[in-house]
């Protein structure tokens, strides 16, 4: 009888271990800590864009001459000689299943219809680096994809 709790038991046990091994969890630290490192990057002076390809098309000098500010709050500001414009950005994480960099988005929203709409998206990261991101984007309805990059200025 005390040989059969403890195969019960010991059953129970190892059920419990590979159920919490197993469990998804989105407060990932690993997660936390690659979008944490992107927005403190990103947050740190200004940038530039220093290539947009829309659809095949290279735009790169639509947006020669503006410095993008991504601040704390969420607030986007592109700002040249001439003109300011503000938007919103932000980081999310597309798939709460998986906790990779890949499902990782980096938002960027303008209220605007001049050449600025064209960076509304939610643009996956391709890579990043304290002094550099690279965003791609697949459109949903031809299937287009653009590219985005932004280098600290």
């Amino acid at each position: 009888m005390n040989s059969e709790i403890f195969k019960k038991s010991a059953l129970l046990g190892l059920v419990l271990v590979i159920f919490t091994a197993c469990s998804n969890s989105d407060d990932d630290p690993g997660m936390d800590t690659i979008q944490d490192q992107i927005e403190n990057n990103v947050q740190s002076g200004t940038w530039i864009i220093t290539y947009f390809n829309d659809s095949g098309v290279n735009e790169t000098s639509n947006f020669s001459g503006f410095t993008f500010t991504f601040g704390a709050n969420g607030v986007l500001t592109a700002t040249s000689s001439s003109v300011s414009y503000t938007g919103t950005w932000s980081t999310s994480d597309s798939n709460s299943n998986d906790d990779s960099q890949d499902d990782l988005d980096f938002n960027i929203y303008f209220n605007l219809t001049n050449d600025f709409e064209d960076l509304v998206d939610d643009w996956d990261i391709q890579s990043q680096t304290s002094s550099k991101i690279e965003l791609m984007d697949v459109s949903g309805g031809k299937g287009d994809t653009d590219y985005l990059t932004f280098e600290k200025n």
